[in-house]
């Protein structure tokens, strides 16, 4: 008689990534346990919060991360998914940032080393990876980056980029403590969520037929292949290491293009150069400050926006003969998903 599967616990399950890999082990038959703050919503996961065992807490409180990770065992080692984190690049929220994106993991990974579980998933995110200055000055070319990549201090690092790598560090001292530990390094994610925060953005960008687009490269990756990836990784014996999960590399351009034609809206036609770039987002800055509003567009997305990286995602294909998705069938969900809203 086979016995059942691991029970896991998930923080940031009502996200955009999280909810998708609650849904994922609920659909493989596991115990699922969650955290959610005190009087929040049960955000992406509404329609099937009473399949999941709830424990109301944060990772900043590490008595609540104690109680729900030791509560989830049910006799079995535990697995848990730290999904929990801050994505922004408006400058206050960095100490938000600091906070949960750093404290955050270092409190879940001391858990997890007190408590005794079986394997932590961490999603982690490119940025953590580090964009290296280029060597020779800018040539034109992207620049590739891998596994491999060592962090450099650099201005094409932003704030969220510096917490997530430190988060990592986190993690890597859980690995040398005896945690069994895999990462996965996400670029952009496509998937269906929230049109209004972080890069689903991009879809209600093109939905509201904005005019402009930017002239850098965008590196994506579908969210089912994050979900994938990171239960196969999980349930594997793979341990002490990072995957780098990006489908593909294309200009911005014709990435939003490509949105538009899906959702039927006339695509951005005019190009942002750098320069304009670098010019605008001070003026957005003061909009936004009369307005009270977030600004569309910060120094860090200015200058992400134009940037010129690859983000070599090979290794996963590599290690678990995995398939990435067509982004035509990604793009595709994800106008089905939008235009029901």
């Amino acid at each position: 008689m086979s016995s059942l599967p691991n029970p896991v616990f998930i923080t940031g399950a009502t996200g955009f990534i999280g909810s998708h890999i609650a849904r994922r082990y609920l659909a493989d038959g596991h115990a699922v346990s969650a955290l959610k703050r005190p009087n929040s919503s049960y955000g992406l996961l509404a329609d099937v919060a009473g399949q999941i065992t709830w424990f109301e807490g944060d990772v900043l409180d590490i008595p609540s991360l104690e109680t729900a990770i030791k509560s989830g065992r049910s006799g079995a080692p535990v697995d848990v998914v730290h999904a929990a984190a801050i994505v922004s690049f408006v400058p206050k929220d960095r100490d938000r940032m600091e906070r949960i994106n750093v404290e955050g993991t270092s409190n879940v990974v001391n858990v997890c080393l007190k408590v005794g579980i079986r394997k932590l998933g961490l999603i982690s995110s490119v940025a953590a990876i580090g964009r290296p200055v280029p060597k020779g000055g800018e040539t034109g070319e992207p620049i590739v980056v891998n596994e491999a990549q060592k962090w450099e201090e650099s201005p094409n690092n932003s704030i969220y980029a510096k917490t997530k790598y430190r988060a990592e560090l986190e993690a890597w001292r859980g690995v040398a403590e005896g945690l069994n530990v895999v990462m996965v390094n996400p670029s952009v994610v496509l998937g269906a969520g929230d049109w209004n925060r972080s890069s689903l953005q991009l879809i209600k960008y093109v939905a509201d037929e904005r005019p402009f687009y930017p002239s850098g490269l965008v590196n994506y990756v579908d969210v089912l292949d994050v979900t994938d990836t990171l239960v196969k990784l999980m349930k594997s014996d793979i341990t002490a290491q990072r995957f780098i999960l990006n489908g593909g590399t294309i200009p911005y351009r014709s990435l939003l293009e490509q949105i538009a034609v899906v959702l039927g809206k006339r695509p951005p036609r005019r190009r942002v150069s750098p320069t304009l770039t670098r010019l605008l987002w001070p003026l957005e800055a003061v909009r936004a400050r009369i307005l009270g509003r977030a600004p569309l567009i910060t120094r860090e997305t200015a200058r992400s926006s134009s940037s010129m990286y690859a983000y070599d995602g090979h290794k996963i294909e590599q290690v678990l003969g995995f398939q990435y998705r067509p982004l035509s069938d990604t793009l595709q969900l994800v106008a089905d998903a939008f235009l029901k809203t």
